[in-house]
C-alpha cells in the first residue's frame, strides 16, 4: 500500500494478485481493468490498475496526446465492486451485469505511466442488485467517481439455459 492508504480493515480477506482476479472476473485482455485488489472484506475493496501506453484504447484516444477514456475508468469502478462481490463464495462463477451509472463526475486525466487507485464501498444490496459508490484516484487526487449499480446472475442463466 502507498503510505497514502490506511490499512486494511478489519475483516480484510487479504489482496487477490492477477491469478485470483482471473479466478473471479471473466473479464479477459484487453478488457480487465483491475491488475490487484490490495485487499477487499464484504463491503470495501481497493485496488488499482496500471496505465500503460501499451494500452489499445491509446492507438485513437487521442494521437499524440493518449488520456485513458473516462469510460473505461468507469469500467475500472464496475470491475473493482464487481470484484467485491463475485468474490463471495456464494457469487464465484456468477456474473454481474451494469444495470446503472450515476452522479459520475471526472476531476482530472488520467494518462499512461499514471496508477489509478480504485475504491469501491457497497452500499445496497438486495435480491442480487448491488450499489456500489466508487472512485479512482492517481497519486492521491480524485480522477473518476460515481454510484455505479449491477445485477448479480447465474452464468447459467444468463446464457439462457
Amino acid at each position: 500500500m502507498t503510505e497514502t492508504s490506511p490499512p486494511a480493515p478489519d475483516g480484510n480477506k487479504g489482496p487477490l494478485d492477477i491469478q485470483g482476479i482471473l479466478r473471479v472476473a471473466p473479464h479477459r485482455y484487453p478488457f480487465l481493468m483491475v491488475d490487484r485488489v490490495l485487499w477487499h472484506t464484504d463491503t470495501r475493496a481497493e485496488g488499482y490498475k496500471n496505465i500503460t501506453f501499451n494500452e489499445p484504447c491509446f492507438t485513437g484516444h487521442f494521437p499524440g496526446r493518449p488520456i485513458f477514456p473516462g469510460v473505461l475508468q468507469i469500467e475500472a469502478l464496475a470491475q473493482i465492486g464487481g470484484l467485491l462481490i463475485l468474490s463471495r463464495p456464494e457469487n464465484l462463477g456468477k456474473l454481474a451485469f451494469f444495470t446503472s451509472v450515476d452522479e459520475v463526475k471526472f476531476r482530472r486525466q488520467v494518462v499512461p505511466g499514471d496508477q489509478l487507485r480504485l475504491e469501491a464501498e457497497l452500499v445496497r444490496e438486495k435480491r442480487g442488485l448491488c450499489v456500489v459508490k466508487a472512485r479512482a484516484s492517481v497519486e492521491g487526487q480524485m480522477s473518476c467517481e460515481g454510484t455505479v449499480s449491477f445485477m448479480v446472475v447465474d452464468e447459467q442463466r444468463a446464457a439462457g439455459a
